[in-house]
């Protein structure tokens, strides 16, 4: 599938950025689909609003090849690091190896502005850096602000993530109006066919 330009056709949008990158890949009735199988599909994604979002004003970065063999590093890292959220103790010892990896590449600069108030920069060794170093950084806080919080969607069949922001903390599907009705109709099913 190639996407046409400016128009992201995954199912899942609007989660935090790390979740967003791992969202790129995704199974669609006629099979899997992965956005970033293309310098196209890349554009889509810098163009997305959570990736604006998170990347602050100014040029989009270059959909080029170096961004996206470095944002395809990040996205093996998160996804690794994800499932060995989803199933605590099986995480691998070098998960946390290629997201340090990705890391390494940037920080975050603190100086007193010249008002007199803290301003935060983050600086990459490259441009090509910044939206792996930025998903990366994203997971940071997700993890430290509320792990239990991160899922994957509770559809054997699907390979979305979430991070939940429910009021009780209980979200299972991906979307209601996806994953979650087709959980419900099978219940339902169930329950009709005395199955």
């Amino acid at each position: 599938m190639t996407p046409t330009p400016g128009t992201d056709p995954r199912p899942l949008t609007g989660e935090p950025l790390a979740l967003d990158l791992l969202n790129t890949r995704w199974l669609g009735g006629d099979g899997p689909h992965d956005l970033l199988d293309s310098l196209t599909g890349l554009a889509v994604w810098l163009e997305s609003p959570p990736v604006r979002e998170h990347l602050g004003p100014g040029p989009t970065p270059t959909a080029d090849r170096a961004t996206l063999d470095r944002l395809l590093l990040a996205r093996t890292a998160l996804g690794a690091l994800a499932a060995a959220a989803a199933r605590p103790g099986r995480a691998a010892p070098g998960d946390a190896d290629r997201l340090n990896e990705v890391l390494s590449h940037g920080r975050i600069r603190r100086t007193l502005g010249p008002e007199g108030v803290p301003v935060s920069a983050v600086e990459v060794d490259d441009p090509s850096w910044a939206p792996a170093w930025h998903a990366a950084e994203n997971w940071l806080r997700l993890v430290a602000d509320r792990p239990d919080r991160i899922h994957p969607c509770a559809n054997d069949a699907c390979v979305l993530h979430f991070y939940d922001v429910s009021k009780n903390g209980t979200r299972r599907w991906c979307s209601m109006a996806g994953c979650g009705n087709r959980a419900k109709a099978q219940r339902h099913y169930a329950r009709r066919s005395g199955a």
